[in-house]
């Protein structure tokens, strides 16, 4: 049988691969594209689901859910491709309990949880080491930033626990990385989670809802549309679904993509998937064992996202955001929750069992593991949790060609000797995937820049005439090109940090605890010489 001859394959129809796709056609409406897809829908990590809700059924999204106003790339599509954003919904008391089965829940309504005095203090100081060195890291090439083999050699956890001082941060931070990463902090590099937050704005920008944060809009319909749309953009015809690639060839004229059953011929390739299911294709020529190392050492975290569906948003009317910050317990499977309600009003919560909680959940039945999650949402937010109509769940590790969820990470000693390799095209082969972004990398924004750049790369290789100036220069000199929207809002992204550094909101809270302090004791001095005088 002669193979199909293509121009491009693509491997790989999620968020990346399929902005790949559109671009180059946008630019050559002759190139003749395939994209090759292993599961039998598009959307890669995004996923939207219809489940029974109060006014019947209504969407919700099982992935990828959340941009915000400083993610240009995933917000010029949504535009592009006619699709709205609302806000996620943050008023009202959040609640927060760390510190283990006895500790108190507590709640609070500002971005910094209420901590001790000690532990507000300590989170300044951490706030302020890592942001100081967030300033210092060379996104496009970390191994050129100061200190960067030490910082490398390190994990995070290491890294907490040489800087902070009390217990109440360390596990702070813990569930912060757990809550964004879906690993522990001693699964991953210091300087990775330092390039990470860099390429978002800083820490802050990761964890919170509020303003150019990363959980600040939603898009009504949910996220898969994106990827549908642009297939339907592509043409369906030219996706073929149920199609995993097992080997790519090159030689001097072309390059052969297998998949089980059928062998195309083509000029490029661009891979769009994650690294780890990257490093299961066969290549051949082999290729070079710094790329090898690098996909075979980059481990995807591990997230269960569940909707609970209810006739109310009975939280709402309690004074709450629907939000819930939660420590690692025996009996209370999730580290984080937030309001779900979607735009038909229909009340829900969404939540994440993730880390080292999802690895330990996963194992149990279905049903243990909802009453598990019924039950600490009944505890935190009242007994009305308990009335829910419906119960969704998602587990990433068991989606075939995903095996994880959010994103690959890399453990200490991969990015100062092994990074350059991650974007670096083999012969014919170019990579995409979020993974491989420079701004909001590991988020769906940073999908659709990685598929661009790798789509200009090609256009470089097959067609520079597709180029305008500035891109063939940008091209040849490594260079992410940028349009002037994007340019500003990477200038948005350098340090120092979005509007205030994140350790003055910290600051502010300390003195108010302290004001607090002294005014209570002032007034409690002032009773006992009352008192003494009385006597």
């Amino acid at each position: 049988m002669t193979a199909e001859i293509w121009d491009v394959i693509i491997v790989g129809a999620g968020l990346s691969g399929l902005s790949a796709a559109h671009f180059l056609r946008k630019r050559n409406s002759q190139m003749r594209i395939l994209l090759l897809e292993g599961k039998d829908r598009v959307g890669g990590r995004t996923f939207s689901s219809e489940i029974p809700a109060a006014n019947g059924v209504d969407r919700w999204d099982f992935g990828g859910q959340w941009v915000g106003r400083t993610q240009t790339h995933i917000l010029d599509l949504i535009k592009e491709l006619g699709f709205e954003t609302y806000p996620q919904f943050n008023t009202g008391k959040k609640v927060h309990h760390i510190g283990g089965p006895d500790a108190k829940v507590r709640t609070y309504r500002t971005s910094i949880p209420a901590l001790s005095l000690m532990a507000l203090v300590d989170l300044t100081q951490i706030l302020w080491r890592i942001d100081k060195l967030c300033a210092t890291v060379c996104v496009l090439d970390p191994s050129r930033t100061p200190n960067a083999v030490e910082l490398d050699s390190m994990t995070m956890h290491s890294y907490i626990e040489q800087h902070t001082w009390t217990a109440e941060i360390t596990e702070e931070l813990g569930l912060a990385i757990r809550s964004v990463f879906g690993v522990e902090p001693s699964q991953m590099s210091f300087l990775f989670f330092l390039m990470y937050a860099t390429a978002a704005g800083g820490l802050l920008p990761l964890l919170e809802s509020t303003s150019g944060a990363a959980q600040e809009l939603k898009i009504k319909g949910g996220t898969q549309q994106l990827s549908e749309s642009l297939a339907g953009l592509v043409g369906w015809k030219n996706v073929r679904l149920g199609s995993a690639v097992t080997a790519i060839w090159q030689d001097a004229e072309w390059a052969r993509v297998t998949t089980v059953t059928n062998t195309f011929l083509c000029r490029a390739v661009i891979v769009s998937c994650p690294p780890h299911l990257a490093a299961k294709i066969h290549y051949q020529p082999a290729l070079p064992s710094q790329r090898e190392f690098l996909t075979q050492n980059m481990p995807v975290g591990h997230m269960i996202k569940f909707v609970v569906t209810y006739q109310q948003a009975f939280w709402k009317e309690k004074g709450f955001s629907g939000e819930i910050v939660a420590g690692p317990l025996i009996n209370c499977p999730f580290c984080v929750t937030f309001d779900a309600t979607s735009p038909n009003g229909n009340a829900a919560l969404v939540g994440f069992i993730s880390g080292m909680q999802a690895t330990m959940w996963s194992s149990k039945e279905d049903g243990e593991r909802r009453n598990a999650v019924i039950s600490s949402l009944s505890r935190f937010l009242g007994p009305k949790a308990a009335s829910f109509i419906h119960y969704e769940e998602k587990d990433w590790a068991k989606e075939e060609y995903n095996g994880g969820c959010p994103v690959n990470v890399m453990a200490p000693g991969l990015l100062t000797y092994y990074h350059p390799s991650l974007r670096k095209p083999v012969g014919r082969i170019h990579w995409a995937g979020t993974e491989t972004a420079t701004q909001w990398c590991g988020y769906m924004s940073g999908a659709v820049q990685a598929g661009q750049r790798a789509a200009l790369e090609v256009l470089a290789e097959l067609c520079p005439m597709a180029l305008s100036k500035e891109e063939q220069e940008a091209m040849q000199h490594g260079e992410t090109v940028m349009t002037p929207l994007q340019q500003a809002q990477l200038h948005k992204l350098s340090y120092p940090s979005i509007g205030k550094e994140p350790y003055n909101l910290v600051l502010e809270q300390v003195h108010a605890r302290l004001f607090a302090h002294k005014t209570t004791n002032r007034h409690s001095n002032e009773h006992e010489r009352d008192e003494a005088v009385a006597q």
